[in-house]
């Protein structure tokens, strides 16, 4: 019973669907009718307007089909088209104009008249009528063809091109999910000191990075460190970075030291025009002195007493372009209370619906206005507060370490 159903409603809209097509055509040989008999009047020749409407129906409904059925004699490169079509229409021209005319005579003759004379006298306007229709059909058609297989191309293009957006979505998943991994999974911490970090790209990959590692006698490694650039290239350049600074780990008594062996490895696979900014500290759990080396990274922000002091001593230049460069290292001990702040300049730079930058300023007063909160808080507040300022539209890749001395 299901299937008769389907059957039958299938049959229906065929049938519903040739029915529309037939009263198409109609309406096109109608059309042409009034295009031939404001052409007669405008040449002042007498016509009846039934004799031309019954003339266009007629021709049009006679030749439409032979000219359908005889398509693959003509579908030819151009010119041969034209002249395959002109011919096989000269050809189908006198037994549709002998069937027309028959009609013509018996329903609608121009005036009383035989049928040989209406034939011998009476064949200008329907060869007109048959050469206008024959050739706007023909057009018709190649222009319908022309786009039809433009139109598949189109579908294909968008299909393959929607094809190879999804393959390079699943891969830039996948970069992200390795780029992720390449990143602590658990932060180390030590007694009365707490470290808090987050990370979020402009893109699906981004050219931030962090580490916090535990070193011996009870000291941590605390990086940042930013690659010019945005997305795909940034993101492989940053993984030079993790692996550098893996590589170089047990030089981490020095972080000036540490900057220059990363300097020069940098130095010797970097792309031209590229850089990293690195900013290196080692805690020390006892004393809680951090010693550190700025390779032109923003000013970390350490908030101390109720004040906001921007680390700005030592260091030296970007990594990745000057191969000699000497790096210097600095210290400040750590007091209860005080909140480390470390950015990337994604934070400091993000941009609000008039323009203007979060800024240094913002941090800083943020980083005084919560220096009781856990290292955890602060992160997630100042994120937050970042985000509702530049509408969550991040132009620049965001990375943010927050560390609180308890």
């Amino acid at each position: 019973m299901r299937r008769w159903t389907s059957k039958r409603f299938l049959k229906v809209a065929v049938d519903s669907k040739s029915l529309s097509v037939f009263f198409r055509n109609q309406g096109i040989y109608l059309s042409l009718a009034l295009v031939v008999g404001a052409i007669f009047w405008a040449i002042g020749q007498p016509i009846n307007p039934f004799t031309v409407i019954l003339y266009s129906l007629c021709i049009g409904n006679f030749i439409s089909p032979p000219v359908q059925w005889l398509r693959f004699l003509y579908e030819k490169p151009a010119p041969y088209d034209w002249l395959i079509f002109l011919a096989v229409l000269c050809v189908l021209m006198l037994p549709v104009y002998a069937l027309s005319s028959l009609i013509v005579w018996w329903f609608a003759p121009p005036n009383p008249q035989s049928l040989g004379h209406l034939i011998a006298t009476g064949w200008k306007m329907p060869f007109l009528i048959t050469f206008v229709y024959g050739v706007t059909n023909f057009l018709y058609g190649r222009t319908k063809t022309r786009l039809e297989r433009r139109n598949v191309e189109l579908q294909r293009m968008v299909q393959t091109g929607a094809a190879r957006l999804e393959i390079q979505e699943e891969e830039l998943q996948r970069a992200r999910e390795i780029q992720q991994s390449l990143l602590p999974k658990e932060i180390p911490q030590l007694p009365g000191i707490t470290v808090a970090a987050a990370w979020r790209p402009a893109r699906v990959v981004g050219g931030d990075y962090f580490d916090v590692l535990r070193l011996n006698g009870n000291r941590l490694a605390i990086c940042i460190a930013d690659v010019s650039g945005k997305g795909v290239p940034a993101a492989l350049l940053m993984a030079n970075v993790q692996a550098s600074l893996r590589a170089s780990v047990r030089d981490l008594n020095s972080p000036a030291r540490l900057c220059g062996i990363m300097n020069g490895m940098l130095c010797e696979s970097i792309a031209a025009n590229k850089f990293v900014t690195f900013f290196c500290g080692v805690l020390d759990g006892n004393t809680h002195t951090l010693g550190y080396c700025n390779a032109g990274h923003s000013y970390p922000i350490l908030v101390s007493g109720g004040a906001a002091h921007i680390l700005d001593q030592g260091g030296g230049a970007v990594l990745g372009v000057f191969p000699s460069w000497n790096y210097q290292d600095s210290s400040v001990n750590l007091r209860s209370g005080d909140r480390l702040l470390l950015f990337t300049d994604g934070i400091t730079e993000a941009e609000n619906a008039q323009g203007e930058e979060f800024g240094v300023e913002r941090v800083a007063a943020f980083g005084k206005a919560h220096a009781a909160s856990s290292a955890a808080e602060s992160n997630e507040r100042l994120l937050a507060q970042v985000s509702d300022f530049c509408r969550a539209q991040f132009q620049d890749d965001a990375t943010l370490v927050v560390l609180a001395i308890d």
